[in-house]
């Protein structure tokens, strides 16, 4: 039976590792975001941190412009370690593998004006392969439905969670990455009720963010979704200044596989 995964992350933002209050990332009103951590460190200590414990399946998610020299610095200090998110496209996924990522995620890119287009999800999965993606299903809560959230978590789209549309991106990527977005950033537990949907709903290697507060969420998802879900820590985690959740407990925990 498989079991729950502690995954780590790299949010970058002005080309610092940050963490964020989900909802409060809009270019449009940048005096709205809310800020949990600032790290001193370079992008590249995560990065080699992640390595040095083998911490696999890790992503790295570009917030905005003016990432890209971070976000590489981190893929150069574990080629083939990281999955890169943010900014992604059919036109710029191949330089990402070619500067070392593992795996391109992707959200926004397939959903031009907020309307899915699984053209471009088959394109894209054609020009790099299935194996080399993970669709980001960010999402929002509306009326007792999940929404996927694109243009970092603003707007809403044209397309609900749930088990059918996770089957049909499915046949076109390799991994899911999802993040509640409502819960992202505050501390105040996961979405209980999401993880237990996804658990029956998925079918391949899927991660949740969002909220997490607890080393025992990691059971806690361990028993919701049967195993079928690994789970970040963001602003939590004492490596981004949290208090209620110890990296070294995280990786006791994954040696425990």
């Amino acid at each position: 039976m498989p079991k729950t995964k502690f995954r780590p992350c790299i949010d970058l933002h002005n080309g610092q590792v940050k963490q964020i209050v989900g909802g409060s990332l809009n270019e449009s009103n940048p005096s709205g975001l809310k800020t949990n951590f600032v790290s001193s460190e370079n992008p590249s200590y995560y990065a080699n941190l992640y390595k040095q414990y083998n911490l696999t399946g890790a992503h790295v998610i570009k917030l905005g412009h003016g990432n890209d020299e971070a976000a590489k610095e981190c893929l150069a200090a574990w080629p083939g370690g990281l999955q890169i998110g943010g900014g992604i496209t059919l036109e710029n996924a191949e330089e990402w593998l070619n500067a070392s990522a593992e795996k391109i995620i992707v959200t926004s890119y397939l959903f031009p004006d907020a309307k899915f287009s699984l053209s471009r999800l088959q394109d894209l999965s054609a020009k790099i392969g299935k194996e080399k993606i993970v669709v980001d299903i960010s999402c929002r809560k509306k009326n007792n439905k999940w929404i996927i959230a694109m243009n970092k978590w603003q707007t809403l789209t044209d397309m609900e969670v749930n088990e059918e549309s996770l089957e049909l991106l499915s046949n076109y990527c390799s991994e899911f990455l999802i993040h509640a977005a409502d819960v992202e950033g505050l501390c105040q537990g996961i979405d209980s009720e999401l993880v237990e949907y996804l658990g029956k709903w998925i079918t391949i290697p899927t991660t949740y963010a969002g909220g997490a507060n607890s080393i025992e969420d990691l059971e806690m998802v361990n028993q919701l979704s049967n195993g079928k879900i690994d789970l970040t820590f963001g602003s939590a985690l004492d490596i981004f200044g949290g208090t209620k959740v110890k990296f070294q407990d995280c990786i006791l925990w994954n040696q425990q596989i």
